[in-house]
């Protein structure tokens, strides 16, 4: 049994970079998706897309490298099922002065510290990404 769904997302990722694959493929899960979908939109992955081809339902996520270096630095989960760390949005983290970024779960769904932050939303900092 998975106690830690995203933080599995992760190291997948991490571990797909490593050996410069092009595309890793992960369980299916709305939580999961979302996050691929912001990753995907701020431009740290090339596509983030829902198949249906298998029994279960998964994520295709197609990595990005930028002269054969991956675009994804540093990948850490702040916010752990034993340790949840929450934000208020004045105390939203700031990940590599701005260049990199966290994702946030606030009352209006996930999105970017950035984002959150304009917004004047708090919420629980799920991971940092650089």
């Amino acid at each position: 049994m998975m106690t830690d769904p995203i933080s599995d997302m992760l190291t997948r990722i991490r571990n797909a970079q490593a050996v410069r694959k092009p595309e890793v493929v992960l369980p299916y899960s709305n939580l999961k998706f979302a996050i691929a979908k912001i990753m995907e939109k701020e431009g740290y992955v090339t596509s983030a897309v829902q198949v249906t081809e298998a029994k279960f339902p998964m994520i295709r996520v197609e990595l990005r490298y930028e002269h054969n270096q991956p675009k994804i630095h540093e990948m850490r989960r702040v916010s752990r099922p034993g340790a949840r760390v929450y934000a208020k949005s004045t105390e939203l983290p700031i990940v590599l002065s701005n260049i990199g970024m966290a994702i946030v779960s606030t009352p209006n769904g996930l999105m970017t510290n950035k984002e959150a932050r304009s917004r004047h939303l708090g919420g629980e900092v799920l991971c940092e990404i650089s």
